[in-house]
Parts: C-alpha cells; sequence; structure tokens
C-alpha cells in the first residue's frame, strides 16, 4: 500500500480575477489523475488556513450551467480566499461527483426525464458519490496546512478530512448559485445527501 499516493509535479503564478495565486500541480500515482491547488499567502503551519475542496465540475465552472451551484461555489471561494488575504483551492478532477463526465451526462439525461441526481446514478448502477476527499489530505501535508476553516455545505467532507487527520477548525457555509434551474438539484442534496442547504 502506498502511504502517500499524491506527488508533487510543478507549480507557477497564476493572476485570476480574483487575485495572483500560486497553482500547484499534484498527480495520483495510483491512477495518473492530475490534480491542483490554488494558494494564496502564507499557509504553512497552525493558524487555520481557509479553503476549499472543489470538485470538478466543467458543466459548472467552464461551461456556466445552470444546473447545479459549481462554478458560483469555486468563484464565491476564490474570492473569499482574496478577501481573507491567505488560503487554499483543492481543486480534484473527480467530474460529477467520482463518475466521470460522459455518466455525468447521462445522469443529467435521465434527470431530464425526471429522475433526481441519486436516482439517476444508481439507474445507472453507479455510486451516489464516488469522490475520494482524503486525497486534500496529502495535498494538505505537501503545503504543510495543519487546520483548515472549510469553505462547504457538505457533512462528508467535513466527517472525510476529521477520518484523515486533517483539523477542521470551522466551517463556513457557502451558499451561492440558487436559481430556478437547479431548486430541485438543491433539495435532493439537503433531503438526501444532507448537505446543509436549508435557510
Amino acid at each position: 500500500m502506498i502511504n502517500n499516493p499524491i506527488t508533487h509535479i510543478t507549480s507557477c503564478r497564476l493572476p485570476t480575477e480574483y487575485g495572483v495565486f500560486q497553482m500547484h500541480g499534484f498527480e495520483d500515482t495510483r491512477t495518473g489523475q492530475e490534480h491542483v491547488a490554488l494558494v494564496m499567502g502564507q499557509v504553512a503551519g497552525a493558524e487555520p488556513v481557509l479553503s476549499r475542496i472543489h470538485s470538478e465540475c466543467l458543466t459548472g465552472d467552464a461551461l456556466f450551467s445552470q444546473k447545479c451551484d459549481c462554478g458560483p461555489q469555486l468563484q464565491a471561494a476564490m474570492q473569499a480566499v482574496q478577501q481573507a488575504g491567505r488560503g487554499v483551492i483543492v481543486y480534484l478532477r473527480q467530474e460529477g461527483r467520482g463518475i466521470g463526465l460522459i455518466n455525468k451526462i447521462r445522469a443529467y439525461r435521465l434527470q431530464d426525464e425526471g429522475m433526481d441526481t441519486v436516482e439517476a446514478n444508481l439507474a445507472l448502477g453507479l455510486p451516489v458519490d464516488a469522490r475520494d476527499f482524503s486525497i486534500a489530505k496529502h495535498i494538505y501535508n505537501h503545503l504543510g496546512v495543519q487546520s483548515v476553516r472549510l469553505l462547504t455545505n457538505n457533512p462528508e467532507k467535513i466527517q472525510t478530512m476529521r477520518d484523515s487527520g486533517i483539523e477542521i477548525a470551522e466551517r463556513v457555509p457557502l451558499k451561492v448559485g440558487k436559481n430556478p434551474e437547479n431548486e430541485g438539484y438543491l433539495h435532493i442534496k439537503a433531503l438526501k445527501l444532507n448537505h446543509f442547504l436549508k435557510d
């Protein structure tokens, strides 16, 4: 068993609408999958760091889909880090809650026909959520992050991080991106996936 499957490959400066980040590239040696961390300011040490663990969502992050809240969450997290002056966005390449892009499109088709996001995955014989949030632990370790203020509505992320030995000093809500197209999706995330989305 590989104790640390995540290898740091390289880094560079990344100027964005939300300030200048240092972008670090990592590879999962088990799968060849590539992941990224966007870092602003000094993050190593015991002082809690504002952080978002964001799973890739091509449709929401890059194509501005209104079927989910992913794009607005990523933008809000980057803005929050900019305002704090320091923080880490861990961007995990786990499209469609880990089922992949094509399967995500298949699930979207079933949702168009009336299924919810959970029912669609199960109808395809896929897990409701196949993501591995523990990858972030190894990325935090490389960056020297010992404690985080986690930008999330997802209790599983909190539990996974704690199970992995990451100290969660605080959960910071990230309720953005609600629109008429995704009201049902957000309702199901709260109802079936226990996300903290209730007003």
